[in-house]
């Protein structure tokens, strides 16, 4: 299992993923806790791309995975650092934003940069390691403004921090498995409704 927001990225031999928003406070804090409860076999470090550092999740935020089933314990804000970018096998982006980000502040990383919509779609599954079906991805001749976003919940409403969660919990049960190299499970039963079902998805994924 991979180790959620540990920022002591060197010195084993885990791939290493870098979550990406804005602030690292919202989209990129839910991502990672969501990947780390589907028991992802990466190392999960999510960070800001202007972030204020230091700060703790905000209460929506917390109240927002609260309601899809979701728990993350401690957590401080951090910006995207040089270091961060060098060490990971791919870096998720939450919207297009940030991959014109990290194409213009950190260009050697444009190869192993996509917006979580995409890769949750496309990144191949297989028993190569993630750096290789990264590479095959050929992610920099992708347009940023293509590869679909996660909208910014910040200033929204408790409603849109709900909604923004259950939108990533879609998309990182699919991401999950993909990272692992596996497929994933997914049950579509009647009479639940999506988040509940969601939620399922990401405990069998652990389970597997």
């Amino acid at each position: 299992m991979g180790s959620f927001d540990d920022d002591t990225m060197a010195g084993d031999a885990v791939d290493r993923v870098v979550v990406l928003c804005t602030g690292n406070a919202a989209r990129s804090v839910m991502a990672g806790a969501m990947l780390e409860a589907a028991g992802s076999s990466v190392r999960v470090v999510t960070a800001g791309t202007h972030a204020l550092e230091h700060q703790p999740m905000s209460v929506r935020t917390r109240a927002a995975l609260h309601a899809v089933g979701v728990e993350v314990g401690h957590h401080r804000s951090r910006q995207l650092t040089e270091d961060h970018v060098e060490e990971a096998a791919l870096i998720v982006a939450m919207a297009a934003e940030h991959v014109h980000y990290v194409r213009r502040r950190h260009p050697a990383a444009a190869v192993r940069t996509a917006t979580i919509a995409w890769l949750a779609e496309r990144l191949p599954s297989g028993p190569e390691p993630l750096a290789e079906r990264v590479t095959s991805m050929d992610l920099a001749s992708v347009p940023p403004d293509m590869q679909g976003d996660v909208a910014d919940p910040a200033g929204g409403t408790d409603d849109d921090y709900r909604v923004c969660a259950e939108q990533l919990l879609d998309l990182t049960s699919r991401l999950a498995p993909r990272l692992a190299g596996t497929t994933a499970l997914v049950v579509n039963e009647p009479d639940e409704d999506d988040a509940v079902s969601r939620r399922r998805t990401l405990r069998r994924s652990r389970r597997g």
